[in-house]
């Protein structure tokens, strides 16, 4: 498609936000999907973003390498591979806005829950296999379909209390290995052609940029200030999911 003036800054906003999520504000990408799909469909949309998501990952793995937790990794990835073979074995009949409706009221039950709380859990959730291996699947399939695979990660995550520097090197190893596993099921389905290949390629200007900008927020806030933002976060986002899956 050729884009216009109001595509190209859907498409920067996007970036942006695609970016700060890979700095470890990982809630904020999620609207990069939705964003662009007010000017295109949410499928080319998700294959133009793909290219730019994999490039950030890399800003973020550099930068937290040294920063996560090993067996949260470990029982949520076999989930998240299931749930991406998933989305592509179900894509042909399942619609975007059924799967942005079910991520937006989940990802808003959790919000308003966590928010209703008077005070922060004193003993933080230990990592398990049963919850791992659920939320993994969800997450996997809606990362697949939409990119939208956080609300259903924080899910699990959340509870966990891990420190904020954890929680987003956690966070950017986990979605960098399923964006890797993505892209042999989104090249057989067409959605890595050369034109969205083009645009992608000048949204990782933007994405990387916004990386540093990302890295830089989380590393001066404190745990309770965190955890408190990407709440509100996925309570903005959800509501957004809800609106647009309606």
């Amino acid at each position: 498609m050729e884009m216009g003036l109001w595509e190209w800054v859907l498409a920067v906003i996007a970036a942006v936000s695609v970016g700060l999520a890979k700095g470890g504000l990982s809630m904020v990408g999620v609207i990069s999907v939705p964003l662009m799909a007010l000017v295109m469909s949410p499928i080319q949309a998700a294959g133009m973003l793909l290219p730019v998501y994999i490039v950030s990952d890399l800003g973020g793995l550099i930068a937290y390498r040294k920063n996560f937790d090993r067996a949260v990794l470990v029982k949520l990835m076999p989930g998240a591979i299931l749930g991406i073979l998933l989305g592509w074995a179900t894509s042909s009949f399942v619609s975007d806005k059924s799967v942005e409706l079910v991520v937006g009221v989940i990802g808003l039950v959790f919000a308003m829950s966590a928010l209703w709380k008077r005070r922060v859990e004193a003993a933080a959730r230990r990592p398990d296999w049963l919850r791992g291996s659920l939320w993994g699947t969800i997450s996997g399939y809606t990362s697949f379909v939409a990119h939208a695979g956080a609300a259903p990660y924080q899910v699990y995550a959340q509870p966990l209390r891990m420190s904020p520097l954890v929680y987003a090197g956690t966070t950017t190893i986990f979605f960098a290995v399923c964006n890797w596993v993505k892209l042999v099921p989104y090249a057989m389905l067409g959605q890595l052609s050369t034109e969205n290949l083009k645009v992608a390629a000048i949204l990782t200007i933007p994405a990387l940029l916004s990386v540093q900008a990302g890295i830089w927020i989380v590393k001066r806030l404190s745990p309770t200030i965190f955890y408190k933002l990407i709440t509100w976060m996925l309570l903005i986002v959800s509501i957004r999911l809800i609106w647009g899956g309606l």
